[in-house]
């Protein structure tokens, strides 16, 4: 082990669990209680795992900057209402998105396993991170998961000039028996934020399509752009708007109105979640579904494949496969995250785990 910053030329190689109690270290120290670092350590490693960089342990300094400044609530007080059994509102009190969607996650399987379905709105959270996370708990438990999340405006709407609806995320978990779940995780947006700010750094164009100017004139210029552009356009800005109901108005804590009032309060940054759980057992045998699944899943992986393209996968397949092998080899971290996750480190008093190797 050592505590001081070195140079780092590639990607680093840091094993699972030592990248995870690295992350929960650092956000320990930033304010987060043991059990809620640790939390939220395994939402960023288990999105690295899969490839989901944007949303993997980059997050950690966005994060501790949050707490610092008071943005995220660092001992919140969750409380969860019910006026009926299938359904709950979990007021976050600010806590981080992955300490208040697993709690969501888990309050969800428990009434599911009651009434056969159950739904647990999540109301002033602060950025939720992949949600795929909290729908593929609730599969690791057999049963079926969907969430929706809707935050700030920072997308465009079809018509609007400027930003008008949020990156609304939208996430699917199928468990079947012998095969990794379906996972269908994917945003309202054509492409993401980091991925413009990726091409700016590279001067790479951005697609056609994919961008926008701060008034809301597509364009391909990386120094231009400002937002994403809705995913098929009506239909990716149509769903944002529809998340926006099913969430935020939904709990009693609308953004996209309070946003674009004149209040300034309108523009403190705050997401809000709803999850579902449905138990495939209230619909007839678990052990059926799952070899359903497994069968559906199947026929699609042996349908002929199409010139050029390397085979036929189901959402989540690859990243599944990915997150087994870098369980066994370990995460790789690029040079920029590692050096500012060292210097975060080294100005916590917290030490660094000693890397697997250069993953190049």
């Amino acid at each position: 082990m050592n505590d001081t910053p070195a140079p780092t030329p590639g990607k680093t190689l840091v094993h699972t669990e030592d990248l995870l109690e690295f992350a929960a270290s650092l956000l320990e120290k930033g304010g987060l209680s043991a059990e809620h670092a640790r939390t939220t350590a395994d939402v960023f490693v288990w999105a690295a795992r899969r490839g989901v960089d944007s949303h993997g342990t980059a997050r950690v300094p966005a994060y501790l900057d949050l707490l610092a400044k008071g943005v995220a609530n660092a001992r919140p007080e969750i409380t969860v209402e019910s006026t009926t059994p299938a359904a709950a509102v979990l007021d976050a009190d600010r806590a981080p998105g992955p300490v208040a969607l697993t709690a969501a996650a888990e309050e969800a399987v428990s009434r599911a396993r009651t009434n056969g379905i159950a739904t647990v709105g999540v109301r002033r959270t602060v950025h939720t991170g992949a949600i795929g996370y909290y729908v593929s708990k609730i599969a690791e438990q057999g049963l079926i998961g969907i969430g929706f999340v809707s935050g700030m405006p920072n997308m465009g709407y079809t018509g609007v000039k400027g930003a008008a609806v949020a990156t609304a995320p939208l996430a699917v978990a199928v468990p079947g028996g012998s095969r990794a779940p379906l996972l269908l995780d994917m945003a309202t947006a054509t492409i993401a934020l980091g991925k413009i700010r990726q091409a700016r750094a590279s001067g790479t164009p951005l697609p056609e399509g994919a961008a926008a100017t701060e008034d809301g004139t597509p364009t391909t210029d990386p120094e231009k752009a400002v937002m994403p552009l809705p995913l098929g356009g009506v239909k990716g800005s149509g769903m944002s708007l529809a998340f926006e109901l099913l969430t935020g108005v939904l709990v009693g804590a609308p953004v996209f109105s309070s946003f674009h009032s004149d209040d300034p309060q309108g523009r403190k940054h705050r997401q809000n979640a709803l999850l579902i759980a449905v138990d495939p057992s209230a619909f007839g045998d678990a052990g059926e579904f799952a070899e359903a699944v497994d069968a559906t899943l199947g026929t699609l992986k042996e349908l002929p494949v199409a010139e050029g393209a390397s085979g036929v996968f189901y959402p989540g397949e690859r990243s599944a496969a990915l997150s087994a092998e870098r369980g066994r080899s370990g995460v790789p971290v690029a040079p920029k995250v590692w050096r500012d996750l060292l210097e975060r480190a080294q100005a916590l008093g917290v030490v660094r785990p000693e890397p697997v190797g250069d993953a190049g």
